[in-house]
């Protein structure tokens, strides 16, 4: 197996856990915030997909599905447009409301085809690529896509753990 297909394999992981605890998510834990922490299952899964369509659709210098397919509109007025997560204050991370978990999975699956679809346009050689060298040592191509997917993938994680504390509504 090359490293592209590595990736590939990587890339789908966060839906696939995703689908795995589906059906735990319901409305009493979906907003909730256990033990006060302003990421709630919500914010986990949206930022997840937040961070992947952000910094894939960068590395393909393409423009965002959050904007180009309305997902910024999908989510409601609740979510903050302009936000993906990082460094958010806690009041902006609790104001990540969202009322229908479908979008969360829909948007999640629409970031990971975009992901998939930007994959198979590398090469091996293009993985190496020094993309940012403001971190030592500078990161490569395929770093940063490992570090963001491996990110998504801790996110669901939480979703999980949290989704398992209470019985399914």
């Amino acid at each position: 197996m090359n490293s592209i297909a590595v990736l590939q394999e990587l890339a789908r992981r966060p839906l696939d856990e995703l689908d795995l605890i589906w059906d735990r998510i319901g409305p009493s834990n979906l907003n909730a915030h256990p033990g006060g922490h302003p990421n709630s299952i919500a914010w986990l899964l949206w930022h997840s997909g937040r961070e992947i369509d952000a910094q894939v659709a960068d590395l393909g210098e393409q423009d965002q599905l959050w904007t180009t397919q309305g997902w910024a509109d999908r989510f409601g007025p609740d979510v903050p447009a302009e936000e993906h997560g990082y460094g958010q204050s806690e009041g902006t991370a609790r104001a990540v409301v969202v009322q229908d978990k479908d979008v969360l999975r829909e948007y999640l699956a629409a970031v990971t085809e975009q992901s998939l679809d930007y994959l198979r346009t590398l090469s091996e050689t293009g993985l190496d690529e020094v993309i940012d060298r403001q971190w030592d040592p500078p990161v490569t191509r395929a770093v940063r896509l490992v570090s963001v997917y491996a990110d998504a993938l801790q996110h669901v994680g939480q979703a999980a753990y949290v989704a398992g504390m209470d019985p399914v509504d």
